[in-house]
């Protein structure tokens, strides 16, 4: 009875709210699907030369992208799925402002195919979210990052864990700060409510950029007794700003 319930809960879902393309936001006409056939085609994730620490798109003779040339990370190791470019930054936008909740699905499909090589790898004890600000998360209604972390979770059977780390500091949007901006716009921004003692943490985002709020959380993270900090993000940065 309670999978009729929720299969006929579906149905009506998706006829109120049709589930669209996360890349071309037309119409599913197949609403098993996460993503329309021709842009399953057209989108690839990143396969070329990568930063060895943070991920970001590099030469082929680099083995650090100019930001992790320069300074030491908080975290040890991260990566994201598709390239930040014009078409990801539209879909995003929909999914973190206006109500296309489902493209989180997507989303967290591709990480799990994509970066399972590198999650086995890390080994994980704990998976956690950036968090929001309390005030940011009731005007958008939901976190983006506790979403996908969430289906990570239950694909790999790895704890996630919401609550652990929090957003104290309600900062300055980070899109128009420089580097330097945000490091110090991300100062103090982070608390941990648990003892961490030992365990390797997986930090789950959106986007990756400069690395200011990935390093910010880490650096939290390692403080209260973490061993190593990961992060994975739906789309990294094409450049060091």
């Amino acid at each position: 009875m309670k999978q009729f319930i929720k299969k006929a809960g579906a149905m009506i879902l998706n006829i109120l709210y049709p589930r669209c393309c996360p890349i071309c936001h037309q119409i599913l006409s197949d609403q098993k699907l996460l993503i329309c056939p021709k842009c399953r085609v057209e989108l690839k994730p990143y396969t070329g030369p990568r930063c060895m620490k943070c991920g970001k798109p590099v030469r082929d003779e680099e083995e650090y992208c100019p930001e992790c040339s320069l300074r030491l990370r908080s975290f040890a190791e991260g990566r994201g799925i598709y390239l930040y470019d014009d078409r990801m930054k539209a879909s995003l936008v929909k999914y973190k402002y206006y109500g296309r909740r489902e493209y989180g699905d997507f989303y967290a499909a591709a990480m799990c195919r994509y970066a399972e090589k590198e999650i086995r790898c890390w080994n994980p004890d704990l998976i956690i979210p950036i968090p929001l600000h309390p005030a940011k998360q009731r005007l958008r209604g939901f976190n983006q990052a506790e979403y996908l972390a969430d289906r990570l979770s239950a694909f790999f059977g790895i704890a996630a864990a919401s609550r652990i780390l929090r957003k104290t500091k309600k900062t300055k949007s980070q899109k128009k700060l420089d580097a330097g901006e945000r490091r110090r716009n991300l100062k103090n921004a982070f608390e941990v409510t648990e003892n961490l003692e030992g365990l390797r943490i997986l930090l789950i985002d959106d986007v990756y950029t400069t690395g200011s709020t990935m390093d910010a959380a880490a650096a939290c993270l390692i403080e209260s007794g973490a061993e190593q900090v990961f992060f994975l993000t739906v789309c990294t940065g094409m450049d060091a700003g």
